[in-house]
């Protein structure tokens, strides 16, 4: 309880209350400064992986027509050896 008699105690109080809150603020303002960072590197990293992403599905597009065209090839010749085109993994 505050003492009625302590004409000080009501401005000491809100003055640490007010102290209080501007630090929590100023706190809080430096994790949203690291938050928004990070948000930004996750934003860079996601174009850079869609970019890649992109690359790899036309290369993987254009390796597809070509097999299926060598494979084509092969079909008209009447050729035993359309299993040796097959693409390994490795």
């Amino acid at each position: 309880m505050l003492d009625c008699y302590d004409d000080d105690a009501v401005p000491n109080l809100v003055e640490r209350r007010f102290f209080a809150a501007l630090a929590a603020v100023r706190t809080l303002e430096g994790e949203c400064e690291v938050l928004r960072e990070v948000m930004e590197l996750a934003a860079e990293a996601w174009r850079g992986a869609r970019t890649r992403l992109v690359d790899l599905e036309t290369l993987s597009d254009e390796l597809g027509m070509q097999l299926t065209e060598a494979n084509r090839k092969l079909s008209q010749m009447g050729t035993s050896s359309r299993g040796r085109l097959a693409l390994s993994a490795a």
